[in-house]
């Protein structure tokens, strides 16, 4: 073969590669359903690297993984879809599961451990392969495999490492996909569940108080020709449950927003939480100037959460309230001294607050080892709040 033969193969093979890569791209891209991308990776990558057979496992624990897609040329040697391989001895997906790069064997004829007497047996000679990662932990693995031995060119670990990485994007817009609609669900469930209680709070508080009021003065109005003394005390009654049924009100919108936060901002609205606490509080740094009304909001509703899971499940004695501004973002820190050991996923009020924040384009996480206390954090950006108040 002439040079310029060569170079005319080399571009070849990599205007095919190139064009086999956009068309996995687009699948990913395109396409919410993982199986249909996998198929498309395992069949594209078999006809690139001229093999007999691909596959995608993931791995499920230390020691077996589960083929979760496979691409054969006819007459192909291959592990059907659902099959559970070993994870041991020298194979090409035990040696990258401890390495998390790609990696190769290049002749299994004397490669120890069960998979690899497998391999042989369906007649598979040599494997190369590529791990896949989500969110930078490992989670399966793409493989080719032929029955020849030596028969992957020195570059195969890179092209295959490719077509992983495009795997690893997709996987994690899936994933993103599905966290935000679990995340809208959760949050049209929380509204409906707040309006149900509001209903509640309503009817058997001060809708209780004003239909009593409104009986009372019903009464006094009979009783005021015959007994002015009597008509008296009812009106004193029904001054009493006006009082009472406007308490109840003043409760349920300060559980819908606070009007302290409204007319006097952040500092004293946190002030005033800090106050109610049952465990002692230090409020350190909170902005002077008036941020966007959703932030406000936000930050307020989260430092409430977290005082209260504080109080009831910490056992901690002192909790401590920052907030700063930190790029163009509000950052909110409650931080206490109790046992730790909390979780988002564990109640519905850590999640919701997680909801809240990330309906704001903003980040919250929970540090909580145990019996080393807990921080909770959140991120809201102000530009972005400021567009949607």
């Amino acid at each position: 073969m002439t040079n310029d033969e060569g170079s005319a193969t080399r571009l070849s093979t990599l205007l095919d590669e190139q064009a086999a890569l956009r068309r996995v791209a687009t699948l990913a891209a395109a396409s919410a359903d993982a199986r249909r991308l996998f198929d498309g990776v395992c069949e594209e990558l078999g006809h690139l690297l001229d093999v007999e057979s691909t596959d995608m496992v993931r791995f499920e624990g230390e020691r077996t993984a589960t083929v979760v897609a496979t691409w054969m040329a006819e007459g192909g040697p291959s592990f059907p879809v659902g099959d559970t391989i070993p994870v041991e001895g020298d194979s090409v997906t035990a040696k990258l599961y401890r390495s998390c790069r790609p990696e190769r064997i290049d002749n299994y004829s004397a490669v120890r451990g069960e998979l690899a007497a497998k391999l042989r047996e369906v007649g598979i000679l040599s494997v190369v392969g590529a791990p896949i990662t989500v969110a930078g932990r490992l989670w399966g693995a793409v493989m080719a495999s032929s029955t020849r031995p030596y028969a992957f060119p020195a570059d195969a670990e890179q092209r295959i490492a490719d077509f992983a990485e495009l795997v690893t994007a997709a996987l994690a817009n899936v994933d993103a996909r599905e966290q935000l609609a679990a995340s809208r669900a959760r949050i049209v469930e929380a509204s409906y569940e707040e309006r149900r209680r509001l209903g509640r709070d309503l009817h058997d508080g001060a809708q209780q108080e004003l239909v009593g009021a409104a009986m009372s003065l019903k009464l006094a109005e009979e009783r005021l020709q015959e007994s002015p003394e009597e008509a008296r005390e009812l009106l004193s009654a029904a001054v009493d449950q006006v009082h009472a049924g406007l308490g109840d009100l003043r409760e349920l919108a300060a559980g819908i927003h606070p009007g302290i936060l409204t007319d006097r901002g952040l500092r004293a609205a946190l002030g005033a939480l800090a106050t109610r606490s049952p465990v002692a509080v230090e409020l350190g740094d909170v902005p002077e100037e008036r941020l966007p009304a959703a932030v406000e909001t936000t930050v307020y509703f989260v430092v409430s959460e977290a005082l209260t899971n504080a109080a009831k499940h910490s056992g901690c004695r002192a909790v401590d309230v920052e907030v700063r501004l930190e790029d163009r973002s509000a950052v909110v820190e409650v931080r206490d001294d109790g046992v730790g050991g909390a979780d988002v996923d564990a109640g519905s009020g850590l999640c919701g607050l997680a909801d809240r924040v990330s309906a704001l384009g903003g980040e919250f996480e929970v540090e909580s080892p145990a019996k080393a206390g807990t921080t909770i954090r959140a991120g809201i950006p102000v530009a972005v709040a400021s567009r949607t108040t």
